[in-house]
């Protein structure tokens, strides 16, 4: 800066003149300087930026424009001009003022700036009070409109979710939100819905608090229990983080309610359409994951209805198929008899014809004509038996036949059968495993808090670059545990992706 000052000094101040050429406008000889020195007592007339109401406005402003064009040289006919100029442009600032008042223009805030704000205070209020009650009272003395209302709820659901550990705070004002009025119930339940269908985007710890919120409301019943309908447990249809969410729901149930009372809720008549998705009875495939997914995370007593589903099911085929099969006969036998019906009555036909042929005959034969009639008669009645008994053998092969296939088919669904259990007595030993190793994980997880909490008191009193030095090391713990835990799942996955294989290649052998 000063080689700059110091370089525009020794041009002259070329570049930065004293007055610009725009307003060098009055010659030197024109001009009239004024010395006015500092010493002196001049009147500083503070009292001109003050508003005042002038009673003879129009007479001084008339003085003005006379003043005005007496210093100016403005000639009347200009200034007339001039004057009807301004008289124009003052009736059509008017009658713009009058056609903006009577349209009204609308202006859309798309910065989203007073949404910014309406959280902002919202937040202020939720970590400025005591309980849950004072909250309340306060968010409800804002008065904000019914469009909010969702706003609200979302704040209220961001606010618990950026906790590190779950406050019982925000399921109380939640549950009291929506015991007010039916509007927050209704909100509460429209975000049950884009929450479980985003949930793969929250992190572990925002999972684990929107989950125990929800479990909260559901066991006050300030959420109707039909928000479950949009779960639906099937391998298909389900992430690992839904899977989460749904595992830290029903575990916060059953430690609010009890196992009892939440079998009982989940077994009630008027509810059931409703939990379809959870309990799926539609596919044999779908019911073992719903089986093996509670019994992991040991709540298997709900699972009851369904074991026995899943028992019943291939004697309900089994009834089924005999059905299917029992008509299947019925038409066949139907059609069997109309044949035998047609035969008939083409011998019939047949031996009437043959009869009319031999009165004609024996009309012009004699009693060696009788002789060969009656020969013919008796081989007719030979062929009669003999086409009887086909039929009667036919028919034989044919119940036979059915009866083969109906023990074959026996045999098959008893094989299948023991598959099936094969698979299941797998399945429930690794799922005791994989139990196992995640009761030891929490257990490790809970001695690690331990020891850093004794850890955290005993650093109090050290400097504050220790603890940020202690904070990082912590994180990279975290990291290398976190690591180690998606190191693990990506081997479970993979033993169970193995497993399948080769049950499909065996099931391709047999």
């Amino acid at each position: 800066m000063i080689e700059v000052m110091f370089a525009i000094r020794k041009d002259g101040f070329k570049d930065h003149p004293v007055i610009p050429d725009g307003l060098d406008l009055v010659d030197e000889d024109d001009q009239f300087t004024h010395m006015l020195p500092l010493e002196d007592e001049y009147n500083t007339e503070d009292v001109l930026n003050v508003f005042k109401m002038d009673p003879d406005f129009q007479e001084n402003e008339e003085k003005y424009k006379t003043i005005k064009r007496d210093i100016l040289d403005e000639g009347s006919s200009d200034s007339g001009e001039e004057g009807g100029g301004s008289d124009e442009d003052e009736d059509e600032e008017d009658e713009n003022e009058e056609g903006g008042e009577d349209e009204k223009v609308t202006i859309f805030d798309k910065t989203e700036v007073n949404l910014v704000a309406f959280r902002r205070t919202i937040y202020l209020a939720i970590q400025s009070s005591l309980d849950f009650e004072e909250c309340a009272h306060k968010l409800i003395k804002m008065d904000f409109p019914d469009s909010q209302t969702k706003e609200l709820c979302n704040m209220i659901l961001d606010c618990c979710a950026q906790q590190r550990t779950y406050e019982k705070f925000f399921g109380l004002l939640a549950g009291r939100f929506c015991l007010l009025k039916k509007e927050y119930m209704e909100s509460f339940e429209a975000i049950f819905f884009e929450q479980y269908d985003t949930i793969h985007r929250l992190e572990t710890n925002k999972l684990r608090n929107v989950a125990r919120l929800f479990a909260h409301l559901l066991y006050t019943d300030s959420v109707p229990w039909s928000v479950l309908e949009c779960i639906r447990m099937s391998e298909e249809t389900t992430t690992s983080s839904s899977r989460i969410f749904v595992k830290i729901l029903f575990q916060e149930l059953c430690a609010y309610m009890g196992l009892p009372k939440l079998n009982q809720r989940l077994k009630d008549p008027t509810l059931q359409t409703f939990f379809e998705g959870l309990f799926p009875r539609d596919n044999p495939r779908n019911t073992r994951f719903a089986i093996n997914f509670f019994t992991s995370i040991g709540l298997g007593g709900l699972t009851d209805e369904l074991r026995e589903h899943l028992k019943n099911a291939p004697k309900m085929i089994m009834t089924q198929n005999q059905e299917v099969e029992s008509s299947d006969s019925s038409s066949s036998s139907s059609s069997s008899s109309s044949s035998d019906s047609s035969s008939s009555d083409s011998s019939s036909e047949s031996d009437s014809d043959s009869s009319d042929s031999d009165s004609s005959s024996s009309s012009s034969s004699s009693g060696s004509d009788n002789k060969h009639k009656k020969k013919r008669k008796g081989r007719r009645e030979e062929k009669k038996k003999k086409e009887k008994d086909k039929k009667k053998k036919v028919d034989m092969k044919r119940k036979g036949g059915r009866n083969d296939k109906d023990n074959n088919d026996v045999e098959k669904q008893a094989k299948k059968d023991r598959r099936d259990r094969e698979r299941d007595l797998d399945e429930h030993a690794r799922e005791d495993t994989r139990g196992r190793r995640r009761e030891e994980r929490s257990e490790k997880d809970e001695r690690q808090e331990e020891e850093e909490g004794r850890r955290r008191k005993v650093d109090r009193p050290r400097d504050d670059d220790g603890q940020r030095d202690r904070g990082r090391d912590r994180d990279r713990e975290r990291g290398r545990e976190r690591e180690y835990e998606e190191k693990e799942r990506d081997r479970e996955r993979n033993k169970e992706n193995r497993d399948r294989n080769r049950e499909r290649e065996e099931r391709r052998r047999r």
